[in-house]
């Protein structure tokens, strides 16, 4: 393995022995120059870890289950390559991509693996990704195309300063996202076409869609606060006035209910300005934007993909 890599592929795994070896084997087989293979075995209680191994890349073994957050987290503090690319164990990420996506980090901060409409993918799980990208697209005033894909390159610097930020669940993604966008880091997205993963899935959507809702909400309330406070206030400033007029129509006064709604609709305005200024300050304290001094180059990462630059 080369002393100083220029690209560390981080894979989180768990339970994943029916793909982990394939995947590895395949990325060994795209010949990236300079590349280190980190598996995070978060905990499986199958042979993850020794098919991991045998196939060459470096594993580091959590002593349970901590979640794929956790394990992204782990990866992006033990890795060595300047250059950092996510993706999934279970096989449903094509190798041949990384070219593609690692080629665009000369240019962009993170580059994100946008699936397609021919992915294979399931009904629900496309309903409930276009609700969250549309919902996230709003929050951060950008068209995102795809908030929870699994498949995404950053600088390594850029990883290692939001990386206290990410949970230990399955949000990093959204995260990732909205804090690179607030930030005012630049983000691209390239099409992938993913398969069918193998083995069972470890999401329910009936359980971790309304948790992922939630999540995101909670994600776009720490990096855009009155994006989630402002409609909110409006709204119930709107429900006060037409109470009050159809109060004023029919009995003449002002009631209750509606003083209630008008001063609710100030209290989540004035909430919504103290957390825009909290998020502020917090991302002020992680970037410090001042002392940012970029310390690798990525122009060499732009000859990856000859098919794109081709193109261009």
């Amino acid at each position: 393995m080369n002393d100083k890599p220029i690209i560390s592929v981080i894979i989180p795994a768990y339970n994943e022995e029916g793909a982990i070896g394939d995947v590895i084997v395949a990325i060994h087989e795209l010949g990236l120059p300079a590349t280190e293979i980190l598996v995070i075995n978060d905990g499986s209680t199958d042979s993850t870890s020794r098919i991991a191994e045998a196939a060459g890349a470096r594993v580091i073994n959590h002593p349970y289950n901590m979640g794929n957050g956790a394990a992204v987290k782990t990866g992006i503090r033990s890795a060595r390559g300047k250059a950092l690319v996510f993706m999934d164990a279970d096989g449903q990420h094509a190798p041949q991509d990384l070219p593609r996506i690692l080629s665009q980090l000369s240019k962009y901060h993170m580059v994100v693996g946008a699936r397609q409409r021919d992915s294979e993918t399931t009904f629900m799980r496309d309903v409930a990704n276009f609700i969250y990208n549309r919902f996230a697209s709003y929050a951060a005033k950008f068209k995102i195309e795809d908030l929870t894909s699994g498949m995404r390159a950053m600088r390594r610097e850029d990883a290692l300063r939001f990386c206290d930020l990410l949970p230990n669940t399955f949000s990093y993604p959204t995260t990732s996202t909205l804090a690179f966008i607030r930030s005012g880091r630049t983000l691209r997205y390239i099409p992938i076409k993913t398969k069918y993963r193998v083995g069972s899935s470890k999401i329910n959507p009936f359980i971790d869609g309304p948790r992922f809702l939630l999540i995101i909400m909670k994600i776009a309330t720490l990096f855009s606060p009155m994006r989630v406070f402002l409609p909110v206030s409006i709204m119930t400033f709107t429900l006060g006035l037409f109470w009050y007029a159809f109060t004023y129509v029919t009995q003449g006064r002002l009631t209750n209910m509606s003083a209630l709604l008008f001063n609710t609709s100030v209290i989540i305005f004035m909430l919504g300005l103290i957390a825009e200024q909290i998020a502020s300050m917090r991302l002020e304290r992680t970037d410090n934007l001042s002392n940012y001094k970029p310390t690798d180059d990525y122009s060499d990462l732009a000859e990856l993909d000859q098919s794109e630059s081709a193109q261009a």
